[in-house]
């Protein structure tokens, strides 16, 4: 697989890199198999978080990190590895956010349950207003400086602030961000209005997480058909999933639909393909619960779409931006 450098770092990764949100997963056992499959099959990025656990499970939070650890112990200095911290990982009062106390705490939670030396992507996971900005870079600098950490990102901000995250790091003279992660799919643009001119303009990479939009474009669902039983969608009320796929959504769906068949591919890898295909994108972040999805994944990284199947693709999902004079 592909490996291309991580925004302005020079180490490199590869084009597609596995989520290990655990969503769908009971079984460690299994979970550590599957992200075993995932480097045999060229993958040596891994995204994790401290909150991740088992099924998505709060409860089970730093599951996710354990397991990656375990399956990765044989292969750790092939691969990089994401994790992330500011999300509540208790009830208490220095249990979550960005503040000195947390950050360092949590890195070396982290490092122990991935039973490592050094987490080589450390993102901060959500934007913290209560917490100085300058606390929470000098802190993310310190656990570089200390060999901890090897790069440093952010996940979920708006443009202004990775704007200033980046200004207030080159006026402490902090390692600087090198990455960011956000959604980004053919459901959800929105990077494109602020964020895409902001890391065409500073060299950051992304990271795009959720390029099937929560499962929409995985293939499971269709406009004016009920979801499948066992499946995400499947267990909301079925005006959500309708709502969902209401108006440009179920249009952009039947545009993947129909490419997929034309090419003899599912929806997820035209969609995962679309995303790859963007200029900004670094990295794709998909996840998998079983070695079906992990093999379909893997295939869109091959998937060689024509460049008028791109192009209807943009135009069919093309957002629409409201100007009020």
């Amino acid at each position: 697989m592909e490996q291309v450098r991580l925004g302005t770092a020079g180490m490199k990764v590869s084009r597609l890199a596995l989520g290990l949100g655990l969503r769908g997963q009971a079984d460690p056992v299994a979970a550590e198999r599957l992200i075993r499959r995932a480097h045999d099959g060229g993958i040596t990025f891994f995204d994790c978080a401290n909150v991740y656990g088992l099924q998505d499970d709060r409860r089970n939070a730093g599951r996710s990190e354990e397991i990656l650890g375990r399956a990765l112990a044989p292969v750790r200095d092939d691969v990089v590895i994401a994790s992330k911290v500011v999300s509540p990982v208790g009830p208490g009062a220095n249990d979550r956010g960005g503040s000195r106390y947390h950050i360092m705490r949590e890195a070396e939670r982290s490092l122990q349950r991935l039973g490592t030396d050094r987490i080589d992507v450390y993102l901060l996971h959500a934007w913290d207003a209560e917490t100085p900005l300058e606390e929470q870079v000098r802190a993310l600098d310190d656990l570089v400086r200390h060999g901890k950490v090897r790069y440093t990102g952010v996940c979920n901000y708006q443009a202004w602030q990775v704007d200033r995250a980046l200004w207030t790091q080159s006026r402490v003279n902090a390692a600087p961000l090198v990455v960011v992660q956000n959604p980004y799919n053919l459901l959800d643009r929105s990077l494109e209005r602020e964020m895409f001119p902001l890391v065409r303009d500073t060299g950051l990479g992304v990271m795009a997480y959720s390029p099937l939009a929560v499962g929409l474009l995985s293939g499971a669902y269709r406009p004016g058909q009920a979801a499948p039983t066992g499946t995400l969608w499947g267990s909301r009320p079925p005006e959500r999933l309708a709502d969902a796929l209401a108006g440009q959504a179920g249009e952009v769906v039947e545009a993947v639909h129909a490419i997929a068949a034309r090419h003899d591919a599912t929806m997820a890898q035209v969609a995962l393909r679309w995303v790859l295909s963007r200029p900004e994108v670094t990295v794709a972040i998909s996840g998998a619960d079983d070695d079906a999805q992990m093999a379909e994944n893997l295939g869109a990284v091959t998937l060689d779409l024509p460049a008028d199947d791109l192009a209807h693709l943009d135009a069919v999902s093309a957002p629409v931006y409201r100007t009020v004079t």
